[in-house]
């Protein structure tokens, strides 16, 4: 049994590590079931449905790249291919 820590403030951050990555996994995944509404939205071909799905995962990808879940560059180029295939429904 390698890797355990002994000291206090390690054994904190073991416990404090497990709660953030659980955070983390739920607003990945939360943003990645906003994207896939959209794309379904959109595969149906329903604009206006698809409108209010793109706000929503819009706002969500935004938030994402503000706390550091996805870099900036990577939401800009989310945002963009969400912005080309709303754009081709019309």
């Amino acid at each position: 049994m390698f890797g355990l820590p002994n000291i206090k403030s390690a054994k904190k951050r073991v416990l404090v590590n497990a709660t953030k990555a659980a955070q983390n996994k739920a607003a990945k995944s939360a943003l990645k079931t906003d994207i896939k509404k959209f794309e379904a939205a959109v595969a149906e071909g329903n604009r206006s449905e698809a409108e209010g799905a793109y706000k929503v995962a819009v706002k969500a990808v935004d938030k994402a790249a503000g706390h550091g879940l996805l870099h900036q560059n990577n939401a800009a180029r989310k945002k963009s291919a969400m912005t080309l295939k709303l754009n081709k429904l019309a």
